[in-house]
């Protein structure tokens, strides 16, 4: 309780950072008396109503969905290297998105949003129908071998259309460096309702992967479905990242990195690799990961901004060498 209390109030903090600050420098009581209804002016409120609380929002959402997945995804595949990019969701997404700048010419977010997401579908459809082909049924391996086999593919035929349309290209760019800004409040509750039931179903499968941890062969022996486990796993990554990366791009680290971190809680905790604590802590601290570097990405190039995918992976990648030279990497 102690760790999910201190993540919790972590969490907290970095929503009053990401609602107090900003490329617009705005007193702590303007912004306080904004949020209670009483705005000094027009600027201030449009400033924290329209721009700060969506973003910050909608990056608690992004935030716990990629943490989350990465954790089951990890759990899924027996697999400490595991990411949600590992089934093709975001490739799909990126897929769907030039094709839908630059072969059916969308030109606003509202429209690609559905795009991405059904790409994301798609992808990772195809990966699990690849992955279960043959007597032994889906296996981590299998899977793995599966995502990447789709995400190459599908790499190379989005960089063939976003080459030959200078529009799709532009689109894309933005899209793929992964970021919180220019996303409205509606934009987080179209994908909502997709985000609640990949969590809904994450949470449920948590008694059951720690059984799936122990292999296959003891699962079984348990009375565990381990098909049916991996089938509403791939179904929860599918909807909680396809949603979240429709909207803030393919932001990478953030899935592969904090379940590791969590882990090393739960261990000097004395607790071990227990899913139901490593997934709500993963989806508690993921957003913090992310809106740290959001409200940074926002202080360090006033009055411009740095993506929140920019800098995730230029502190996730050094953080996740640290980690992966420590023994505890392996021992899912």
């Amino acid at each position: 309780m102690l760790l999910v209390a201190g993540a919790t109030a972590l969490l907290l903090a970095l929503i009053a950072v990401s609602l107090l600050y900003g490329a617009l420098d705005i007193p702590p009581a303007e912004v306080w008396r904004t949020l209670l209804g009483d705005p000094p002016n027009a600027r201030v409120e449009n400033a924290v109503r329209s721009v700060r609380v969506p973003r910050t929002a909608l990056g608690v959402a992004a935030g716990a969905a990629l943490g989350l997945a990465g954790a089951l995804m990890q759990a899924l595949t027996r697999n400490p290297l595991a990411d949600p990019g590992l089934l093709g969701v975001g490739a799909g997404a990126a897929f769907a998105i030039v094709v839908a700048v630059g072969v059916f010419g969308l030109g606003s977010a509202y429209g690609y949003i559905w795009f991405a997401f059904a790409g994301a579908l798609a992808a990772s459809l195809l990966v699990y129908v690849m992955g279960g082909l043959g007597r032994s049924g889906s296996t981590p391996v299998k899977l793995a071998l599966s995502g990447v086999a789709v995400t190459s593919f599908l790499g190379s035929l989005t960089s063939a259309i976003a080459l030959t349309s200078p529009d799709a290209l532009d689109r894309f760019r933005f899209w793929s460096a992964g970021t919180l800004a220019n996303q409205s409040g509606d934009d987080l509750l179209r994908i909502l309702p997709f985000l609640a039931v990949g969590a809904l179903i994450a949470f449920a499968l948590a008694p059951s992967l720690n059984g799936l941890a122990l292999g296959d062969d003891v699962a079984t022996s348990l009375g565990l479905r381990t098909g049916r486990i991996r089938t509403l796993g791939v179904a929860s990554v599918t909807l909680l990242v396809g949603a979240a990366v429709a909207v803030v791009g393919p932001i990478v680290f953030v899935g592969l990195v904090v379940p590791h971190a969590v882990r090393v809680l739960l261990q000097y905790a004395g607790i071990g690799p227990d899913q139901r604590w490593l997934l709500p802590l993963s989806a508690l601290l993921a957003p913090v990961l992310l809106l740290a570097a959001d409200v940074a990405g926002r202080l360090l190039a006033r009055p411009a901004e740095i993506q929140a995918g920019i800098l995730v992976a230029f502190v996730g990648g050094p953080l996740f060498i640290v980690m992966v030279r420590r023994r505890r990497l392996a021992e899912l």
